[in-house]
């Protein structure tokens, strides 16, 4: 059973985009899904930038008890408007200002501010910079799994398997997809078993398996199979986009 909104989820399939159609999932929301076509710079057309400015996915749009239409960018700040506007049994979420929430909301702020960031450039130097530059695939790739560890070590002590109290909360929304990639950023993780239980035990959910789908099949546990070489060669096809889209943007 679903629960009809006005929600439309501009998205596309990375680990950020991922963040909002599973939170939905979770929520039992319906809503309509754009496909941002990201290969084609979609996501720069003017129409889009009304919605997000930034030119970034995920995005939303939604409306106000009194009909108007507000947009809601930044995936942890999506994360947040879902649950204050529709988890109102705390679904995914605890009451806010009880200890749980702030402990929610800390984890939140750690992924958005370290564990996105981190790791995003390590798949930049590791997989999309046009020279190998150690110096950078080492700083966060290190920083990519000192990140790592601090999840598995506080999932170790964690009673239910979760990053906060016993249920699934947008803690752990935000930071699957990411972990979800490990193999992308060249980490193993033979050295998190906590983080491994973990992450597999969040597929098991039916909101998860079918939100990590949204708009495409989420491929990212096929790399798992690839060698370096292979996981190289898939890299070079998105490599040239990645550096034509920077030097457009240096030039604004």
């Amino acid at each position: 059973m679903t629960t009809k909104t006005d929600i439309t989820l501009y998205t596309s399939q990375t680990p950020n985009g991922i963040k909002a159609s599973i939170a939905l999932e979770e929520l039992g929301l319906q809503y309509e899904v754009h496909h941002i076509k990201m290969m084609e710079n979609e996501q720069k057309e003017q129409w889009f930038l009304e919605i997000n400015p930034n030119g970034r996915i995920p995005a939303i749009t939604d409306k106000l008890p009194n009909g108007q239409t507000i947009r809601v960018f930044e995936s942890g700040a999506i994360l947040e408007y879902l649950v204050d506007t529709y988890d109102k049994d705390h679904k995914i979420s605890y009451p806010r200002g009880s200890p749980e929430h702030w402990e929610v909301t800390s984890w939140l702020m750690w992924q958005m501010g370290g564990l996105g960031p981190m790791q995003g450039q390590s798949n930049h130097f590791k997989r999309y910079a046009p020279e190998k530059i150690q110096y950078g695939i080492d700083r966060y790739g290190n920083e990519t799994r000192r990140l790592y560890r601090t999840m598995n070590d506080h999932l170790a002590k964690a009673p239910h398997g979760f990053l906060v109290g016993d249920r699934v909360t947008v803690a752990d929304i935000s930071c699957w997809g990411w972990v979800a990639s490990h193999t992308w950023s060249g980490v193993s993780l033979e050295e998190f078993p906590h983080l491994e239980k973990w992450l597999k035990k969040l597929l098991q959910r039916p909101g998860f398996e079918k939100g990590r789908h949204v708009p495409k099949p989420h491929t990212a546990f096929d790399n798992d199979a690839l060698t370096e070489e292979e996981l190289e060669a898939k890299s070079a096809a998105t490599r040239g986009w990645v550096q034509s889209g920077m030097a457009a943007d240096a030039k604004k």
